[in-house]
């Protein structure tokens, strides 16, 4: 191999102006967390929307960087510098502000209360009976009059609290989970 065909100067020089980097950066970082706020986030398990964006997004700059996507390495070190910055700043405002924090991560949304499905918030969730069903089973509960609340939670998980004791409360009916 031969050291002395390589561009140094261009490998550590950057081809874009840095307000240019650090704007696209930042712009691409807001609308894909926009975006990603505006679709249910049910599947996404236990790992948060702004995680994801961040992992989606170093591993394209990181990829564009090393493949020569930009002209220079120091145009994808700084990219993913912004992109660091902007998900520790985020982190760090919803902890100092809690308002911050729920723009970043919606509240629970309740699916079930003392047993009774909430129909509307399972077709805002795009949650399907059945699929609701099949999570509280998952918990152990057979039958849902046991439920008194099921949450829909800002990372995707449903919660599943129970009456005391794991007994419905009397007069509820009896609607054993199949």
């Amino acid at each position: 191999m031969d050291f002395t065909t390589i561009d140094w100067q261009g490998m550590f020089t950057p081809s874009i102006p840095i307000p240019d980097a650090l704007i696209r950066a930042s712009l691409m970082y807001f609308v894909l967390l926009g975006l990603l706020r505006l679709i249910p986030n049910r599947h996404l398990g236990t790992i948060g929307i702004a995680d994801v964006l961040v992992v989606v997004l170093l591993a394209n700059t990181a990829q564009n960087a090393i493949s020569n996507g930009y002209k220079s390495v120091i145009d994808g070190v700084l990219l993913l510098v912004t992109i660091i910055f902007w998900s520790q700043a985020f982190n760090w405002l919803g902890y100092r502000f809690p308002w911050f924090q729920r723009l970043m991560r919606p509240p629970a949304t309740p699916l079930v209360r003392n047993g009774e499905l909430i129909a509307h918030n399972l077709r805002r969730e795009l949650i399907t009976e059945e699929e609701l069903l099949s999570k509280i089973r998952q918990q152990g509960i057979g039958d849902l009059s046991h439920v008194k609340a099921a949450y829909m939670e800002g990372d995707g998980r449903i919660s599943v609290v129970t009456h005391e004791n794991g007994r419905p409360r009397s007069g509820l009916p009896q609607k054993p989970i199949a």
